[in-house]
This record gives structure tokens, sequence and C-alpha cells, in this order.
């Protein structure tokens, strides 16, 4: 099993930057893929960003290119996610996730950060 703990949301300001972290414990050594996705108030989840857990590829969903910046340090085992430039419609709740490989969901999932984006 692979444990997921994300950490860093809060409440800021539009335009404002914000930093998520997740810490992965357990059977890290499996992990294919690593990603954050996000549910908004009264919206189905959706992709945000993932990063394979070893090399450095990224993927980006189109509404956060350029915005967001997805990160790993895989000797202390956490992925990052760097919010820039915020806006009201990035409020969401961010979820980390992991997977085993290309042929397989995320099936891994933490227990969400609560991200607000309000004046």
């Amino acid at each position: 099993q692979v444990q997921l703990v994300e950490s860093g949301g809060g409440v800021v300001q539009p335009g404002g930057s914000l930093t998520l972290s997740c810490a992965a414990s357990g059977r890290t050594f499996s992990i294919y893929a690593m990603g954050w996705f996000r549910q908004a108030p009264g919206k189905e989840r959706e992709f945000v960003a993932g990063i394979m857990w070893v090399g450095s590829a990224t993927s980006y969903a189109d509404s956060v290119k350029g915005r967001f910046t997805i990160t790993k340090d895989a000797a202390k085992k956490t992925l990052y996610l760097q919010m820039n430039n915020l806006k009201i419609e990035h409020t969401a709740v961010y979820y980390c996730a992991a997977r085993h490989s290309s042929n397989t969901q995320y099936g891994h999932w933490g227990q969400g950060t609560k991200v607000t984006v309000s004046s």
C-alpha cells in the first residue's frame, strides 16, 4: 500500500501563490507516476498535473499550463504543486494520487487539502 498525505492548502488572495506538498510512504518503490487532481464545489474531480516517479516527464491540464508547476523530491518521497497567479476559480480541494503503471488508474489517494482563493 501507498499512503499519501497532502499539506499546504489555505486561503490566498487572487494573484497570490501557494505550494502544496504530498508526502508518500509505504510501498513507494512501486510508484510509476504521481499526480494532482482537484474538485471544485459542485464539480467533478479533474486532473491537474502529473509526473513520472522515475525520470522527470510531466503533463498538465491545459487550464493550468504556465501557471502551475509539478515537481518531486524522490529522496524525500514528496510531491509538490507550485501554484502561481491564482484565480477564484482555482478554489477546490486538491488531491494527491499515485499509480503503479501506465496501464492502471490512479489507485492511491490522499485525503485532500483545501485551497480557497478569495479577496
